[in-house]
């Protein structure tokens, strides 16, 4: 059965441990002059949704954009998770994670949706999750979801003490980066696929939009 989001899509910061790391030595400065005690969280609403295969549109004054491969828990009844499903969570590069700008995050098109939904049950371990980012068929990335800052189960728990996830919500695990600290770039013209054991492959194209 193909998936498409049916609720709100939220994403999640700093819960890879080199994204934290990568991040630590700024978190004592303004505004925060902390590390978070809860969950980072943003929203990529309606207008941001790709399915699998769609053409992604990039602004013709955008050189690149940073791929945020992800894997979501998709909320069921009653506060459970009833599946999990690839992300391509694209943003225009800039420099703060802490309060990531609307207009870097949430363009048209930035995000790209998994077109089927891996059911939860007790044989599946999100923790144990593995994920492969290509460009133009070329391995750019590698995610190991057992360096989650928080694993799937708390990050739910945490979440859910300061807000309500519905049926049909859908919350990213989160985000790795690189070594260094950035996170894989892509141009106009690329092919980004997202693949995981157990899940079917997302793929989307990028078409510069006409200057």
């Amino acid at each position: 059965m193909s998936y498409f989001p049916g609720g709100t899509v939220y994403g999640t910061l700093l819960n890879f441990k080199a994204e934290w790391a990568a991040w630590v030595p700024r978190m004592s400065e303004a505004p925060y002059k902390a590390p978070p005690k809860s969950p980072v969280l943003y929203i990529k609403p309606a207008n941001t949704w790709s399915a699998h295969q769609a053409t992604i549109s990039v602004p013709a004054q955008v050189p690149v954009v940073e791929v945020g491969a992800s894997i979501a828990m998709v909320m069921g009844t009653a506060g459970a998770v009833a599946g999990y499903v690839l992300m391509n969570d694209l943003s225009v590069p800039h420099a703060s994670f802490f309060r990531p700008p609307v207009k870097f995050k949430c363009l048209d098109g930035f995000l790209g949706i998994g077109s089927e939904l891996l059911s939860a049950g007790p044989q599946v371990d999100p923790a144990g999750f593995q994920l492969e980012v290509r460009i133009n068929g070329i391995p750019r990335q590698a995610m190991d979801f057992s360096q989650l800052v928080r694993n799937p189960r708390q990050l739910l728990a945490d979440v859910q003490e300061f807000m309500t996830l519905g049926e049909g919500d859908v919350l990213m695990l989160g985000c790795d980066v690189l070594e260094g600290g950035g996170r894989p770039l892509a141009r106009s013209g690329d092919r980004i696929e997202l693949s995981a054991p157990g899940f079917a492959t997302l793929a989307n194209t990028l078409l510069a939009e006409p200057a």
